[in-house]
C-alpha cells in the first residue's frame, strides 16, 4: 500500500487547474500513464497532448478505442484500461473521488492503493478525499488549489429566461431531450451531451456549442467529470438520480463537482435550479461556493488478489471483504453478477476447469453491458462469447461479421442509433483484447468505421433535432444587431440569411408551420424585423396594381391575386361599404394606410360601376314627391323590391312618377319591382355581399350559378336571401324574378276560377316537367289536380318558341293594379294559368299495337288563396269567360278598402268623372290598353 515514489495529492475545487497540472509533470518524464473517468475527457486530453506531443509517441486506451504507436511514451487512459507492470515515471489518477462511486469506486481505489509511478504519482480531485489518502497512503503529500474565478448561486431561472452560453443539466436521457427540445423552440437549439456518446458524437456536439451555433448546452453529470467548456451559467433541471439502485438526492460535493464547470479561467460562474427542480438550500448553496463539504470517510474496495485454482474460488476472493475501517466492500457490479450467473451454467461450468480457463471467463464477464437491455441478456451473450473463445481460441470472423452487419445501418431515430452504437461498442471492445479475434487490426478498423458511421448519423438526428440552424442564426444576428438580409421569391417564400423560414402572403407573414411556440413567435419576430424593406415594396406594386388583379369574395374578402388583403366591413350605407385590411403590425402605419386607401378606391369603382343605375337613380334631382322616395326604397333595397313591400306606394305613385322611374330603369312588375340591369351575375354577387355585410351576418350566402331560370329552394337561408338573388321562392325551387313575371303574362289570360291546364310556352321559359311546374303553381298559390286520360292525337300545332330569359322574383299574391299604365291581373282570381302538357306540341304517337288507348297526366290549376281584405284575385262581374279584364266603369279600383262597400255592387257619385291621365307610351302595355279604351 505504499511506494518509493513522490506521491502528491493535489485537491481543490473545479476550474483550479488540477488536470493542466498533471498534463504539465507528466510531459516533463521520459514516460506516464494518466488515468482520467470518462472515455470522453480521455480523448480530450489525448487530443492535447498529441497536438503538443505528436500522435507517435502518445497512446490512448479505453474499453472500446486502443491507438498504441510503436514508439509510445505517454499513456492516455481510462482507469479501469491503465496497463499494470509497466514501471511508467510519472503515473496520475484523476477525479480520485469517485473511489466513492457505488459502481466504479472500487477500481480507483485499486488505483489509489497499487498504482504508482516510479518517479512520481498524482492522485487529483476533491479537497474532501484528503482523510482517507491520508490515512491509506501514509507518505502522500498534499497541494491544496484554489478556485481560479468565484462561482455563485443566482437562484431559480425559467428556461425561457436561461442566459446564453449556459449549461442545463439533466439525469435521464428522457429528461436531457426534453430540455433539449424546449430550447430548439425557444432559443434555436441545443447541443447534447452524454456519457452514452461516442467520443466523435460528443465532440461534434461539444463544436455546435463552442463555436456559437447554439448558446446552449443540454448534458448528463457526465460534464461534472472534467470537460472543459466555455459555459457561463449551469442549472440543476434535477436535485436527484438514479444511481444504478434507486432515487436518491444529489449531495452537495456532486452539485458542486457538476456547478463547477460554470466559470473557465479567470472568468466568474453562477448556478442555479431550473424547471421542476426546488431552489436550493441557502446552507448547501453557500457551501456550493465556499467548497465545503462534508469529509470522506470510506471508499469503496474489492479484492484484487484474485484466485483462478475454480470458479468458487474466484468468487469467494472477489467477496473479502476488507480488514481497514477506512475502505467498505464495495457492492456486485456486474462483472460478479455475470460470474455467479454463467457458473451455473452447465456448460459454462464444464469448460472453465482450471486456470486459464477460469481466468478467461474472468476477463469475459468484465466485459461492460453496454446495451443495458438486461442482465440476463448480456449474460447469454457472453456465454457465446465466452464458448468460441474457449473451443476456437478467437471468435469466428463469420460471427463477428454478422453482429457488425446487424449493426450497420444509419437509418432511424435518435434512439434507435443510440441502441446500435451501444451495441458497437460491446464489439469494438471484444475487438480491442489481444487474441480474441483472429485478425485484430482488421476487426478494430471494421468496428471503428461502424461507430463512426453510426456517431455522424447520431450527430446529425441530434442537430436535426434539437438545433434550429434558421432560428439561431436569426436570433443570433439579432443579438449581435446585425442587419438581416431577407428575400421573397415569386411564390412568396420567405428567405432570410438563405434559409426558408416562412411564406408572405399579401402583407401577412406566415412563419413555416414546423416552427410553433416560442419557437414560432422568435422565427417571426427576427423574420419581420428582415422583410421590412420587402413590405414597402410590396405596398407600392399594390398601390399602382390595375382593378383586374383584385377581387371581392362571396363572403366580403379582398383578394390581390391569390392572397387575402382584406374584408369589406359594413358602412354608414349598404352601397357604401368599408375596407379593413390584413397588414401585419411590422410593416408599419404607412404600409397600412397604402393598402387601405388602394382597397377602399378598389370597392368604390366597382360599387360605381355595377351599380351605375341604382346610383344614378339616387342622384336624380329631378325626383320629387313620391317619386323621390320611392326611390329612396329602391337604392335602399339594393334594386330588387317585392312587390308585397310597396303595394301602398306603388298605388300611390301617378302615371307621371312612375314614368320619371322608368327611365332609370325600374320595372314594375306584378311580384317585383326591379331593374333587370341589376339582375345579371356580376351585380347580383355583389348585392349579396353587401346585403350581407348590412344585415350582419356572420355567414354570407353565395349567389346561384348564374344562368338558371329555376334553382333549388336555398335551406335554412335569411330572410330575403332569394329576392337579392333575383328569385323568388316557390314551392322546392326558386324561379328568377324576371321569368316569373313573363309567366305571369301568360296567366292572366287563363281562367283561375274554373281551372286550366300549363300551355307549353309556360313550361318552355320555366325549363320545367310537369310535375315540377305544379309544384311551382303551389308554390305561387295556386291548387293543382292531377287526373289522367286517354291521349288524343294531336295535329302538330305552330307555336312561336319561347326564350327563356333571364331574372326572378315572385309576389305571393297578383295585386290588381288601378292605373293605368299597366294591365294587372282581375281583382277576385289570380290571371289563370294553363298548364300544357308537353305532348301538346309533340307529333302524334303510334297507336298502341294493343289497341289500348294511351293515358296521359294532367294538371287542372285554380286559384287557392283565401280572399284577404277582399285583395284576391277575382273574375269582374258581368265578364265572361276570355273577356279583357280591367278596371270598373266607374273608373273605381275593384278590391275596396275595410268595411267599404262589396265588391261588384254599383256606387253613385255626384262628383263629376275625373278626367283621365294619358297613358305613358313608355308603358309595356300601352297598346293593350289602347284597344281595351278603344273596345269601351
Amino acid at each position: 500500500m505504499s511506494g518509493s515514489s513522490r506521491v502528491v495529492a493535489v485537491l481543490g475545487p473545479t476550474n483550479t487547474g488540477k488536470t493542466h497540472y498533471a498534463i504539465e509533470r507528466m510531459l516533463g518524464y521520459r514516460t506516464g500513464v494518466i488515468g482520467l473517468p470518462l472515455r470522453l475527457l480521455a480523448r480530450e486530453v489525448y487530443d492535447k497532448i498529441v497536438a503538443i506531443r505528436g500522435p507517435s509517441v502518445v497512446a490512448l486506451v479505453t474499453g472500446e478505442e486502443r491507438i498504441v504507436p510503436p514508439r509510445t511514451q505517454f499513456w492516455v487512459c481510462t482507469v479501469e484500461a491503465m496497463p499494470e507492470g509497466m514501471g511508467a515515471d510519472f503515473v496520475a489518477i484523476d477525479e480520485i473521488q469517485l473511489c466513492v462511486d457505488p459502481e466504479r469506486g472500487h477500481v480507483f481505489t485499486d488505483r489509489l492503493l497499487r498504482s504508482r509511478g516510479t518517479n512520481e504519482t498524482l492522485f487529483m480531485g476533491s479537497d474532501t478525499m484528503r482523510g482517507p489518502i491520508a490515512a491509506l497512503v501514509s507518505e502522500a503529500q498534499f497541494v491544496r488549489r484554489e478556485r481560479m474565478s468565484q462561482l455563485v448561486y443566482s437562484g431559480s431561472k425559467k428556461i425561457s429566461r436561461m442566459p446564453p452560453r449556459s449549461a442545463i443539466v439533466g439525469f435521464s436521457v428522457e429528461n436531457v431531450y426534453a430540455i433539449a427540445e424546449l430550447l430548439r423552440r425557444q432559443k434555436g437549439g441545443a447541443a447534447v451531451v452524454m456519457g452514452a456518446l461516442s467520443p466523435r458524437t460528443r465532440n461534434a456536439q461539444v463544436d455546435l456549442y463552442q463555436n456559437g451555433e447554439v448558446d446552449y448546452l443540454v448534458a448528463t453529470d457526465a460534464i461534472g467529470m472534467g470537460l472543459n467548456l466555455d459555459v457561463n451559467h449551469v442549472a440543476f433541471s434535477s436535485l436527484t438520480k438514479f444511481d444504478g439502485r434507486r432515487m436518491r438526492p444529489l449531495a452537495p460535493n456532486e452539485l458542486a463537482q457538476i456547478a463547477g464547470r460554470a466559470g473557465r479561467g479567470m472568468s466568474d460562474g453562477t448556478f442555479g435550479v431550473t424547471g421542476e427542480a426546488p431552489p436550493l438550500d441557502e446552507g448547501v448553496a453557500q457551501a456550493i461556493m465556499d467548497s465545503r463539504f462534508t469529509p470522506m470517510k470510506k471508499l469503496n474496495w474489492r479484492n484484487a488478489a484474485l484466485r483462478f485454482g475454480s470458479v468458487d474460488a474466484l468468487i469467494d476472493s472477489l467477496e473479502v471483504s476488507p480488514n481497514d475501517e477506512h475502505l467498505t466492500k464495495a457492492r456486485p457490479a456486474d462483472d460478479l453478477n455475470v460470474l455467479k450467473s454463467l457458473s451455473q451454467v452447465t456448460e459454462v461450468a464444464a469448460r472453465a476447469s482450471d486456470g486459464p480457463s477460469i481466468r478467461l471467463l474472468w476477463d469475459v464477464c468484465r466485459i461492460p453491458d453496454f446495451r443495458g437491455i438486461s442482465h440476463s441478456e448480456h449474460a447469454n451473450l457472453l456465454e457465446v462469447i465466452y464458448g468460441h473463445l474457449h473451443e476456437r481460441g478467437a471468435i469466428p470472423d463469420d460471427f463477428m461479421a454478422r453482429q457488425i452487419r446487424r449493426i450497420d445501418r444509419t437509418d432511424g431515430d435518435i434512439d434507435a442509433l443510440s441502441k446500435r452504437l451501444a451495441y458497437i461498442r460491446t464489439w469494438t471492445y471484444v475487438a480491442q483484447r489481444n487474441g480474441w479475434v483472429r485478425d485484430e487490426s482488421h476487426w478494430r478498423e471494421e468496428t471503428r468505421t461502424v461507430e463512426d458511421r453510426l456517431s455522424d448519423a447520431l450527430h446529425d438526428r441530434l442537430t436535426q433535432r434539437f438545433v434550429d440552424r434558421r432560428t439561431s442564426v436569426l436570433l443570433r444576428r439579432l443579438k449581435q444587431k446585425e442587419a438581416l438580409l431577407a428575400e421573397v421569391n415569386d411564390k412568396g417564400e420567405v428567405t432570410v440569411e438563405g434559409e426558408f423560414v416562412g411564406r408572405l402572403e399579401g402583407f401577412r407573414f406566415t412563419p413555416d408551420k414546423s416552427a410553433q411556440g416560442a419557437e414560432a413567435k422568435a422565427l417571426k419576430s427576427a423574420s419581420l424585423q428582415a422583410l421590412a424593406p420587402q413590405f414597402h415594396l410590396r405596398a407600392d406594386r399594390f398601390y399602382n396594381a390595375p382593378d383586374t388583379e383584385i377581387d371581392f369574395t362571396d363572403q366580403g374578402g379582398l383578394m390581390w391575386g391569390e392572397y387575402a388583403v382584406g374584408k369589406l366591413v359594413a358602412g354608414a350605407e349598404p352601397l357604401k361599404p368599408m375596407v379593413e385590411v390584413f397588414v401585419d403590425e411590422a410593416a408599419g402605419p404607412d404600409v397600412e394606410q397604402k393598402v387601405q386607401r388602394r382597397l377602399q378606391h378598389f370597392i368604390d369603382r366597382k360599387v360605381a360601376a355595377l351599380f351605375e343605375p341604382l346610383l344614378n337613380l339616387s342622384r336624380d334631382e329631378e325626383l320629387s314627391g313620391l317619386a323621390k322616395g320611392f326611390a329612396f326604397r329602391m337604392v335602399e333595397a339594393l334594386g330588387v323590391l317585392p312587390r308585397a313591400q310597396v303595394a301602398q306606394e306603388v298605388k300611390d305613385l301617378d302615371q307621371d312618377a312612375r314614368g320619371a322611374l322608368r327611365k332609370h330603369g325600374i320595372r314594375f312588375g306584378q311580384f317585383t319591382i326591379f331593374m333587370p340591369l341589376l339582375l345579371k351575375p356580376a351585380p347580383t354577387r355583389l348585392r349579396l355581399v353587401l346585403w350581407a355585410l348590412s344585415s350582419g351576418l356572420q355567414e354570407f350566402p353565395e349567389a346561384p350559378p348564374p344562368g338558371l331560370v329555376t334553382v333549388p329552394v336555398a335551406k335554412d337561408a335569411p330572410q330575403g336571401y332569394d329576392t337579392m338573388c333575383g328569385y323568388r321562392d316557390a314551392g322546392e325551387r326558386s324561379i328568377r324574378i324576371d321569368m316569373l313575371e313573363r309567366l305571369a303574362d301568360m296567366l292572366r289570360s287563363e281562367d283561375s276560377r274554373g281551372g286550366f291546364e300549363a300551355k307549353p310556352d309556360m313550361l318552355s321559359i320555366t325549363g320545367m316537367t310537369l310535375d315540377q311546374f305544379a309544384d311551382l303553381m303551389q308554390g305561387l298559390g295556386y291548387k293543382a289536380e292531377r287526373g289522367e286520360r286517354e291521349k288524343v292525337k294531336a295535329v302538330p300545332a305552330e307555336a312561336p318558341a319561347t326564350e327563356v330569359a333571364e331574372h326572378p322574383a315572385a309576389e305571393e299574391t297578383p295585386t290588381v293594379e288601378a292605373s293605368t299604365d299597366e294591365v294587372a291581373a282581375p281583382a277576385e282570381a289570380p290571371a289563370e294559368a294553363t298548364e300544357s302538357t308537353e305532348a301538346a306540341a309533340e307529333a302524334p304517337a303510334a297507336e298502341p299495337a294493343n289497341d289500348e288507348p294511351e293515358v296521359e297526366v294532367f294538371y287542372t290549376f285554380t286559384w287557392g288563396r283565401q280572399r284577404q281584405q277582399n285583395r284576391g284575385p277575382r273574375r269582374e262581374q258581368g265578364q265572361g269567360k276570355g273577356k279583357p279584364r280591367g278596371k270598373p266603369q266607374d273608373g273605381r279600383k275593384p278590391q275596396g278598402k275595410k268595411g267599404g262597400k262589396q265588391q261588384g255592387a254599383k256606387s253613385f257619385s255626384s262628383r263629376p268623372p275625373k278626367k283621365e291621365k294619358a297613358i305613358d307610351p313608355d308603358n309595356p302595355f300601352a297598346a293593350a290598353l289602347m284597344g281595351l279604351k278603344g273596345g269601351n
